[in-house]
């Protein structure tokens, strides 16, 4: 039995697949965890939302930003943009079986030691606080107030998280942290303009696993392609597993018990 953590499909289904032949991945055995953005920007988004979702039991997922783009595009009112490949699976005949699917994904996976979230998390937390806070989004997202959720999710602010937050203040800036999250300032603030690689640092801001943490759990994350998966000058064990497939880079798979990785390139080129 293996455990392995995937990078961002971003509906790389093709190189999806090459990746699960190459580890010799059964589902019967082995369990992969999938650290969000398992669509858009791919020409494969509905073919990979089918599946992970197939996998069943198999799988463990957490919510993206690009996850949550298509939640609100579908269910908040909001609008699809140029460059999304989202179409298919709003016009699939087993649309709203996939969107219930997504929209009950959590935001943080706890087991063996080790936390997966999209984006990371916040130096301050513990594993089992980023569980706590996952759990309060969750409930909003199974809730009669989802849509209305969903509709007012977009927004910066408030742009650092404190305990006395309340009601949807309180829901964006933990979605935030959990799927936005690159560069902090020593307060945990964050800045949401700098999406490129670390030389990108605004001024009094660092990436948010270059922050000591008293949890010693292992994280393991997505969502920052430009760092093409490493975490230099990390003051935790923290693995960074975003490696740019969608953009021509590579599809990268880490066995959570050895931390070996296994990679297969984008097939971009010949798309």
């Amino acid at each position: 039995m293996s455990m392995y953590a995937i990078g961002d499909l971003h509906g790389c289904h093709a190189e999806f697949v090459a990746l699960l032949d190459k580890l010799a991945f059964d589902p019967a055995r082995d369990t992969l965890w999938l650290v969000g953005d398992l669509i858009n920007r791919g020409p494969g988004s509905l073919e990979c939302l089918r599946e992970v979702r197939a996998l069943g039991s198999a799988a463990r997922c957490v919510l993206g930003n690009h996850d949550f783009h298509l939640l609100v595009a579908a269910r908040g009112g909001g609008r699809l943009k140029k460059n999304d490949t989202l179409g298919a699976i709003l016009n699939a005949p087993e649309r709203e079986a996939l969107l219930d699917w997504l929209q009950a994904q959590p935001l943080a996976v706890f087991e063996h030691h080790t936390l997966m979230t999209h984006a990371g998390v916040l130096p301050s937390w513990s594993a089992h606080a980023a569980l706590g806070y996952s759990a309060e989004v969750q409930a909003m997202l199974k809730s009669e107030n989802a849509g209305q959720f969903l509709q007012t999710l977009y927004g910066n602010e408030p742009a650092r998280f404190v305990e006395s937050l309340e009601g949807m203040d309180r829901l964006r800036a933990l979605v935030n942290v959990f799927c936005r999250m690159r560069f902090i300032d020593g307060d945990e603030t964050l800045d949401f303009a700098a999406k490129e690689g670390l030389d990108s640092a605004p001024e009094g801001f660092h990436p948010w696993f270059q922050y000591p943490r008293r949890d010693d759990s292992r994280l393991v994350f997505g969502h920052w392609a430009a760092l093409e998966g490493k975490t230099p000058g990390a003051q935790i064990d923290v693995h960074a597993l975003d490696t740019g497939c969608v953009w021509g880079g590579v599809l990268t798979a880490m066995n959570l018990e050895t931390l070996e990785r296994a990679s297969v390139p984008s097939q971009k080129k010949g798309r």
